[in-house]
């Protein structure tokens, strides 16, 4: 086991992205869109793991290079810089602590389910014993934050991330879409149905996620590379946008091989297990709760610091995990987290809707990357037109996706 996690600890700040896009979000997203689209939708998921894979690579090379983290250097070199960081700040903020809401949602409603399972008389009780799980959750992981550092973070990532993958491609082996299906997937089509648009931008919103972006050069500081590190930069990224793509579009497959065309309406947590059934049986349930449980577990640490993460960024560009600033603000981001438990909404609905939200921050940061990734005279690299080409494609993209997301939202 040790050697197993010093082996996942080698990929870098890679797990923290992986951390920040593959979440209950992602899972629900994947498994909702399968059900719904079977492979469909596939085109989406490459087309943002490609982008998020370019951005991740630009964002940490451009720190590498200039010693400048993401928002300390908007705001230094941008017009109107200031105002900028700030709303990215506001926006990317928003955005994931909305998912913070959506996951602890999703993850203390699998652990009432899986509790029912084995003691039906808590059946009546669901309102009270969600919150408590809840607020049990936020609780240790809180008391964790505000005694951690960026190698116990990276830790219990590493673990949480190496649990969900492991159990979803485990799964993938033994319901595999049809050949014809995966190719027709990456034809780009949005299915005409009502919803859909909701449902992309959150696909979007989950995969391409800003602060995935903004924080990389403050990961990166906390690892301590510097420009010799250039290479194992690159490939970290790669690394990363590979696991994206790999973890995620097993989550799809899985759904589209057992569940799609079946009629099955996904409306509770465990709902999402049947697509395990067909190839699992009666481990399903199981399988579904540790991946899902670790992929909501995986997720609360990056979408609980990265307010007081883009601060400290803005203010210093210095990574800041041990300020009273840092304690007060991820407090206050445990406390709303509680939002879906407390108001007892359905935990489904509530993880897609909280996902739209991310992919408003999107152009605005893409634009940023974009503009200072062609700094003159900034000691970058001067062949840069594939990355521009590709950073163009994602700004395009990301436009067209929030566009569609808002039709579908009024």
């Amino acid at each position: 086991m040790k050697k197993f996690l010093q082996f996942l600890l080698s990929f870098g700040p890679g797990i923290f992205a992986i951390g920040y896009t593959i979440g209950t979000g992602s899972v629900t997203a994947m498994i909702v869109a399968g059900n719904n689209f079977g492979m469909d939708l596939l085109w989406v998921l490459l087309c943002s793991c490609l982008f998020t894979g370019v951005l991740i690579y630009v964002s940490g090379s451009y720190y590498l290079l200039t010693e400048e983290t993401a928002l300390f250097a908007i705001k230094k070199h941008l017009p109107i810089g200031k105002a900028i960081a700030i709303a990215i700040i506001v926006t990317v903020g928003i955005g994931q602590w909305n998912s913070l809401i959506g996951i602890l949602g999703i993850t203390s409603n699998v652990i009432f389910e899986i509790l029912v399972i084995n003691f039906p008389e808590l059946e009546g009780h669901k309102y009270g014993v969600v919150l408590g799980l809840a607020i049990l959750i936020m609780s240790i992981f809180y008391s964790l934050l505000i005694k951690g550092s960026y190698t116990m973070f990276e830790k219990v990532l590493a673990l949480f991330v190496s649990m969900m993958g492991l159990s979803f491609i485990f799964t993938l082996f033994f319901v595999m879409p049809l050949p014809t299906d995966i190719i027709k997937g990456l034809i780009p089509t949005i299915p005409q149905v009502e919803g859909a648009g909701i449902l992309i931008a959150a696909f979007v919103g989950t995969t391409m996620a800003s602060a995935t972006f903004m924080s990389r050069p403050l990961f990166i500081q906390g690892k301590g590379w510097t420009e010799k590190d250039f290479k194992r930069q690159r490939t970290d990224s790669i690394i990363a946008a590979l696991l994206i793509f790999t973890i995620s579009g097993a989550i799809m497959a899985v759904a589209s091989g057992s569940l799609y065309g079946k009629g099955v309406e996904i409306t509770h947590v465990l709902d999402m297990s049947k697509a395990l059934e067909p190839s699992v049986g009666k481990f399903a349930v199981s399988i579904f709760f540790i991946g899902t449980l670790s992929a909501g577990l995986s997720s609360i640490f990056p979408c609980l610091i990265i307010v007081p993460l883009m601060l400290g960024d803005y203010s210093t560009g210095k990574l800041d995990v041990t300020s009273k600033r840092f304690r007060i603000i991820t407090g206050i981001g445990s406390i709303l987290a509680l939002s879906v438990p407390a108001f007892g909404f359905n935990p489904i609905k509530g993880q897609i809707f909280t996902q739209v939200f991310n992919v408003f921050a999107l152009p605005l940061v893409i634009t940023s990357f974009l503009i200072l990734w062609n700094r003159k005279n900034a000691g970058l690299p001067s062949n840069r037109w594939v990355t521009n080409v590709i950073m163009v494609g994602a700004l395009i993209f990301s436009i067209i996706i929030m566009v569609n997301g808002l039709k579908d939202i009024f």
